[in-house]
């Protein structure tokens, strides 16, 4: 049997044993303890009849209140999604033009824009939109436009594609110049391709094949023409290279890409927003009015 006595020192009771002359006193809990145990044992069987708790064999018990976590983010999601709606609407009635004066409504078009290039853009222009010079994807990043960077024409570019089908894609062709010029020639063009970026000096010869044979598309001084998708040679701005062997490939058998016309796969408003965002990445452009046509003056004794 337990040796139970009480202990002098403490006034305490032992617990009868004794491990090597070691005796462990039967010193009660404090109070404030033992009522936060029984405390805490009450909020944990109110919560089990409350809230779901127990497993069973087909489902869980459900709760008195009829709480569930996925009832919780079923009523999240749907107000996210009202938001949602609820921005989408005010992007779709707002113009283009008048967006960049709504901070608030330009940083969520922006904010969504980012999230749609993610899934749609990434693929060829890359995630930070830098593009790729070897496949000839353009970066985004810069201040080179083929068919211009100002937010109207970025979406007419973005819903209608380039070199797709439909009479109102960007479409624009260069001929391929194998077999039109002798070596000499052809190394002097390139040449002059490069000089015009200030990359090599330039010479007659090359300028002279570069006003016969490029200038009608690129410009008399390599500036480049939007109408036709031209690009400009003039800077430091290439679209697939500007080595001299890259230059050479591209005049004798010119690589042409093409890009989804997105009108057809994603709604106007993802399309807007896609919109401001490439715009925002740098190299947008602001909006130019046209200049109206000044009126017809009647001469005099003339109707």
């Amino acid at each position: 049997m337990a040796n139970k006595r009480v202990d002098e020192p403490t006034g305490t009771e032992t617990v009868g044993h004794e491990w090597d002359g070691i005796e462990e006193l039967n010193t009660p809990l404090p109070r404030w303890w033992l009522w936060t145990f029984y405390f805490t044992v009450a909020w944990g069987l109110a919560y089990t009849v409350a809230y779901p708790a127990w497993p069973m064999i087909s489902k869980g018990t459900e709760g008195m209140l009829g709480w569930t976590s996925r009832g919780q983010l079923a009523e999240e999601i749907s107000a996210a999604d009202a938001a949602r709606q609820t921005v989408a609407e005010k992007i779709a009635v707002t113009d283009l033009s008048k967006l960049s004066g709504n901070d608030a409504l330009l940083q969520q078009a922006r904010a969504g824009g980012a999230a749609a290039f993610k899934v749609n853009c990434v693929q060829c222009h890359g995630s930070g939109a830098g593009g790729n010079q070897q496949l000839g994807y353009p970066n985004l990043n810069d201040d080179d436009w083929l068919w211009g960077g100002n937010m109207s024409q970025i979406e007419y570019t973005i819903t209608h594609g380039i070199r797709q089908e439909g009479a109102d894609m960007r479409q624009s062709a260069m001929p391929a110049f194998e077999g039109l010029f002798d070596n000499a020639t052809l190394s002097a063009l390139v040449s002059h391709v490069r000089s015009l970026s200030k990359l090599e000096k330039p010479n007659a010869a090359g300028a002279a094949a570069f006003a016969e044979n490029c200038a009608v598309c690129h410009g008399a001084n390599g500036e480049g023409n939007r109408e036709l998708g031209a690009p400009r040679l003039n800077d430091a701005i290439w679209l697939r290279g500007s080595s001299a062997e890259a230059i050479r490939n591209q005049v004798l058998n010119p690589k042409m890409g093409a890009m989804p016309a997105w009108g057809e796969r994603l709604d106007p408003v993802t399309v807007k927003m896609l919109t401001v965002y490439v715009h925002s990445l740098g190299g947008g452009e602001d909006f130019v009015e046209e200049p109206a046509a000044p009126p017809v003056a009647e001469a005099d004794g003339e109707e």
